[in-house]
């Protein structure tokens, strides 16, 4: 999460309100995603503004976001005194759009790595 500059507040908001919900990489682990999205609005230039714009003389401007999207994998498992629990496994940024239900790359090695590790 550090990494990422992902917080806690953020990852929940994500669970609960997702945009996308896919199939994880894992057996039996489910991936939710949100959209960096960037609005903008065009606003009236005064004249002063303009004239500062000329000089050189801006004010700070707030940086535009990148795109790309937030991802969480995660599985749900059953406990008897809890009832269902999510179990978050991975969160990341990737720094693309991805298409919806196109199935991600890995190389067959990874992939059988993957595999006999979590039986």
């Amino acid at each position: 999460m550090r990494q990422y500059g992902l917080s806690k507040q953020k990852l929940l908001g994500i669970l609960y309100r997702p945009e996308r919900k896919e199939q994880g990489i894992a057996p039996g682990t489910s991936a939710v995603m949100k959209t960096n999205k960037t609005f903008f609005r065009e606003k009236q230039i005064t004249l002063e503004k303009a004239l500062r714009q000329a000089q050189g003389l801006t004010t700070w401007q707030k940086p535009k976001k990148a795109p790309g999207e937030i991802w969480i994998m995660f599985k749900d498992i059953r406990k008897k005194e809890e009832g269902e629990v999510r179990k978050i496994i991975s969160a990341w940024r990737y720094p693309g759009i991805s298409k919806p239900g196109e199935e991600i790359p890995i190389p067959e090695d990874i992939k059988n790595e993957i595999l006999n590790n979590l039986m």
